[in-house]
């Protein structure tokens, strides 16, 4: 393998505007192409908008979804990456030749669809389903796998993409900034964005706290250096329906270093090199030659009911 250079990418979606979505996507893609970059990263849902979901009806969901790869925005993609000679991966809402609805994240290069990932903990719309089986799939040599938000959080599944191959794990996200039941979390007020560039100081304490970045750095390095992967978070910046989310997308080596992050308060990328040396001179290397499946075999595969709640859409019960 030679090294990658990968572009990870944090901008302000209009909700259900996959015109204008991909209008910045294709800028976006554009200007990492010319600083260099061999592949660019989108966050979750970025072609269709996210958190507006949680609102729609299945009819309406049917009509904002697509075929994948048949839809037009995975034409869209491939015209981009085409043009720009650039790998692009990006989210949407997906529908099915019988209608059923999913959440997936794509990689698109000059010839078309590359590879495609359902979310296997979708939760923002009741209508959609969840995904069943992880993918690995390759990018210039390079082993790639892709978990969208929530599956992150089940530190299994992020064990299982890295132990069928990958190198690189893609992390697409609209997270941060919610109430949760950890101390700390919250909203952050839309005032402050609207404000910040009179008061760009305010914005960052909030996006930088524990509602933020602060949560994030608790455990996203922890999936790079246990497993000796590099990490692609990517995650928007601005407003996400009637919320506000807090951007810095990042890329991080195998060591759980932080290579390269966006920081502005508005649309960003940033770029950095993934070397394969690292991968093997990794902690997260050693520490995988050295399991012993048959003292956890059958606890880890023991049965059990999948129970999701995600706290910020729970009714209020004082309400």
């Amino acid at each position: 393998m030679k090294p990658l250079r990968i572009a990870t990418a944090q901008f302000e979606h209009h909700n259900g505007d996959k015109a204008y979505n991909l209008s910045i996507i294709r800028q976006l893609a554009a200007q990492a192409a010319q600083q260099g970059a061999d592949v660019i990263v989108f966050h979750e849902c970025s072609i269709t908008g996210y958190t507006h979901a949680r609102h729609l009806s299945r009819e309406q969901m049917l009509d904002i979804a697509e075929l994948v790869p048949g839809g037009e925005s995975i034409q869209a993609l491939t015209a981009i990456a085409r043009e720009h000679q650039i790998v692009i991966l990006a989210g949407l809402f997906e529908k099915d030749d019988q209608d059923r609805l999913y959440k997936p994240y794509v990689c698109v290069d000059e010839n078309g669809l590359v590879a495609k990932y359902r979310k296997l903990h979708p939760f923002i719309n009741p209508h959609l389903l969840p995904g069943d089986q992880y993918v690995v799939f390759e990018i210039k040599g390079w082993k790639c796998g892709i978990l969208i938000c929530y599956d992150n959080n089940i530190i299994e599944n992020v064990r299982a993409t890295t132990l069928l191959g990958a190198d690189i794990i893609f992390m697409p996200h609209v997270t941060m900034c919610t109430p949760s039941t950890r101390p700390g979390a919250g909203f952050v007020d839309p005032a402050l964005w609207e404000n910040r560039e009179n008061d760009p100081t305010s914005l960052r304490l909030e996006f930088d706290s524990m509602k933020g970045r602060s949560w994030l750095m608790k455990w996203l390095p922890a999936r790079a250096y246990d497993n000796g992967i590099y990490v692609v978070f990517s995650n928007p910046i601005g407003m996400d329906d009637d919320q506000l989310k807090n951007g810095c997308s990042m890329i991080i080596d195998p060591f759980g270093d932080v290579l390269a992050e966006c920081r502005k308060l508005d649309n960003e990328f940033v770029i950095a090199t993934c070397t394969p040396e690292k991968l093997t001179m990794a902690g997260g290397f050693r520490y995988k030659q050295a399991r012993r499946p048959d003292l956890y075999r059958n606890i880890i595969g023991q049965p059990h009911q999948s129970e999701q709640k995600v706290v910020w859409l729970q009714p209020d019960p004082s309400s």
